[in-house]
């Protein structure tokens, strides 16, 4: 496989997709950063570094982020929306906003770049999870369900593109204790008749979730994501994160 030298990453504005842009920065790489409002004031200062609008439900927006991207080596598809709550009180036009995103999203990007990985035999897609997917919790059973779907997609995938000398790889954060996404997911439930449980639910995992390491947990996972795109021999499934590794291990 030729030498890796640039990425395109998704979901930037916080949390582990902004931190795996600065870790790639960090190692001399090219980085095309996206996400939906483009904010320069959040990432570092880099000649290395270009912006770009994109909403990975949108075909119109995948197809010119691609084109203004140019040829890349690297997709990591981090981008992806939570949502806790009971099964019960969710709208079926809810799971769908889910799977959108963190399914259809993560295919759509897939599909957009690997014609470009196909004929020059060489690239790297690393779709980021989670460890849910590993041990079921309650009030998750959407997200968790969408994240599943893009595992086993991953894994077929990366049959398919072997004979391309293309790499698919996963990587699996825990509880993501450093980033926005809990508060995210509780947003979306604001006005919810099941609003209330929400709340007390997200303050139940936020007790388990605060004993990790929030200043380091980010950076696992750039980490996993830098040791997915670069190493050939790395497994299909990397864990990111204490938690991640104890329930991969188990």
């Amino acid at each position: 496989m030729s030498v890796i030298s640039s990425v395109l990453i998704t979901g930037c504005s916080s949390g582990f997709g902004l931190e795996t842009v600065r870790f790639f920065l960090d190692k001399g790489w090219r980085v095309v950063a996206t996400m939906r409002t483009p904010r320069e004031d959040l990432l570092p200062r880099s000649e290395r570094l270009g912006l770009l609008a994109l909403d990975v439900t949108n075909a119109d927006s995948i197809r010119r982020c691609v084109e203004e991207a140019g040829p890349i080596d690297a997709l990591v598809n981090n981008a992806g929306v939570g949502l806790l709550a009971p099964f019960e009180g969710i709208t079926l036009s809810s799971v769908r906003d889910v799977f959108e995103t963190n399914t259809f999203g993560t295919m759509a990007m897939t599909q957009a770049v690997l014609p470009q990985f196909r004929q020059r035999r060489s690239g790297v897609v690393v779709n980021v999870t989670s460890s849910v997917t590993l041990k079921s919790l309650p009030l998750l059973s959407v997200y968790t369900s969408s994240k599943a779907a893009v595992n086993a997609f991953t894994e077929s995938l990366a049959l398919e593109l072997e004979p391309f000398n293309v790499r698919a790889r996963l990587v699996l954060p825990g509880r993501a204790p450093s980033t926005s996404f809990g508060d995210n997911a509780r947003r979306r439930m604001a006005g919810s008749e099941h609003e209330a449980y929400a709340d007390f639910t997200q303050k139940a995992f936020k007790a388990v979730r605060d004993t990790a390491t929030p200043v380091t947990y980010a950076q696992n996972v750039a980490e996993a994501v830098w040791c997915a795109v670069t190493d050939p021999a790395a497994p299909m499934r990397t864990p990111a994160g204490a938690d991640a590794v104890a329930l991969t291990l188990a």
